[in-house]
């Protein structure tokens, strides 16, 4: 296919490979969006050699400084690319990238713009190696590198414009409040007028219509437009709240994992400002949720126990109608719709990753380890600790068979 590519009236860039049995498929599950019943091959990425003229720095809404490699324009697959990441300090120092350099260029996965390599690393002549600013280049706050961290961060927080910003475009993203109305240009617009200085005023735009009717390219109709688009948001899924509030590490799938496990944003809060205290129940439950880890633990511990983050938190409830509590998947239907189960052992009928995943879509929040929140354990060839653990806590334990029969399959 790959030899056809050009050959062919339309642009690819790659070829998938699914299961094409339908029964598989919902056995196979997703993992997030991803289906596990499907694979993307990717045809290897065009190339191009062109200069870099400069790097900049890029501060994100979470004050992580991205070094951005300023490139002289060339044709890559189509494309006019003058701009790639170059992603931190380290990666920086290993390809030994430096001002001045003739570099290798190509659009990872046809699409992001990456410098691969040096074209000439021994030359003479060539620039001193870039150093990454100790301070932010917007605001002037510190720049630090923690230890055992890859990025180096302004510690600024809300009072640099750029993290402010990016995490109002974070707000009001596709996965999180989703307010069609509000690009790039838009919110920059907004916050530099003083109107849109943390997520609550969003929903406190009205107060400025008249204001902004005057303004260039705002007439009646989009006015409207953006402020109905608001209003409609004012009732919000929990999970999209969760992930809306922009915690480091707590993208979609994980602000829906705890989203189902804790149900309701009342108890969700509640769990996660007595997390903050090491050994506490709240904190051991916590990490029992499969794919929440130690660090995300900390990221969202270390998230409520700001009180500018509370603050926040509390001006958008009072703004909002309504945060939906999370509603279990077939939970009229199913003898496991909230409950908590966990595996262990090796699953002869299916794999591991199949059953969670057809526990989940049952409505059912599938945990790491035993306790006594456990409602299940499902044991499979040989089970280890947790099955010990299970018969301590008097957790009920099925067999495969059991587990199969119970949810119907």
């Amino acid at each position: 296919m790959q030899l056809d590519r050009a050959d062919l009236d339309y642009d690819i860039d790659g070829v998938v490979y699914k299961v094409d049995d339908l029964v598989l498929q919902e056995r196979l599950g997703f993992v997030g969006r991803a289906p596990r019943w499907a694979i993307a091959n990717k045809f290897a990425a065009e190339r191009a050699v062109t200069t870099l003229n400069d790097i900049m720095i890029s501060v994100g809404r979470t004050g992580v400084l991205t070094p951005i490699a300023m490139l002289e324009p060339v044709n890559v697959g189509g494309v006019m690319v003058s701009r790639a990441s170059l992603h931190n300090e380290d990666e920086l120092a290993r390809k030994d990238i430096r001002v001045g350099d003739k570099v290798v260029v190509q659009r990872a996965g046809d699409v992001i713009p990456q410098v691969v390599e040096v074209v000439d690393p021994d030359r003479k002549g060539r620039a001193k190696p870039f150093k990454m600013p100790d301070r932010c280049p917007v605001c002037g706050s510190h720049a630090v590198r923690e230890e055992g961290e890859v990025a180096r961060r302004c510690v600024g927080g809300l009072i640099c414009p750029n993290q402010a910003t990016e995490r109002l475009r974070h707000f009001v993203a596709r996965g999180a409040f989703d307010i069609d109305g509000f690009g790039d240009k838009t919110i920059k617009e907004f916050f530099d007028l003083g109107w849109l200085k943390s997520p609550a005023d969003v929903f406190k735009l009205e107060k400025h219509r008249d204001a902004l009717l005057e303004r260039e390219g705002w007439g009646e109709a989009s006015v409207q437009k953006l402020l109905d688009a608001i209003e409609a948001r004012r009732t919000i899924a929990l999970d999209r709240f969760i992930y809306s509030l922009g915690i480091p590490q707590v993208g979609e799938v994980t602000a829906r994992l705890l989203a189902k496990h804790y149900l309701s944003f009342k108890a969700f809060r509640r769990a996660m400002v007595e997390a903050g205290t090491v050994g506490s129940e709240a904190r051991q439950d916590l990490g029992e949720i499969d794919g929440v880890g130690p660090s995300v633990i900390d990221d969202l511990t270390a998230f409520f126990a700001e009180k500018h983050n509370t603050k926040v938190i509390d001006e958008l409830e009072d703004e909002l109608k309504e945060i939906e509590d999370f509603v279990p998947i077939a939970a009229s239907e199913s003898a496991i719709a909230g409950k908590t189960v966990v595996f262990t052992g090796t699953l002869e009928k299916m794999t591991r990753n199949e059953a969670k995943a057809r526990a989940e879509s049952l409505g059912a929040k599938v945990g790491g380890s035993v306790s006594s929140k456990t409602d299940f354990l499902i044991v499979g060839a040989d089970a280890g600790s947790k099955a010990k653990k299970a018969a301590e806590l008097g957790v009920k334990t099925l067999t495969e068979d059991e587990w199969l029969e119970m949810i119907g399959q």
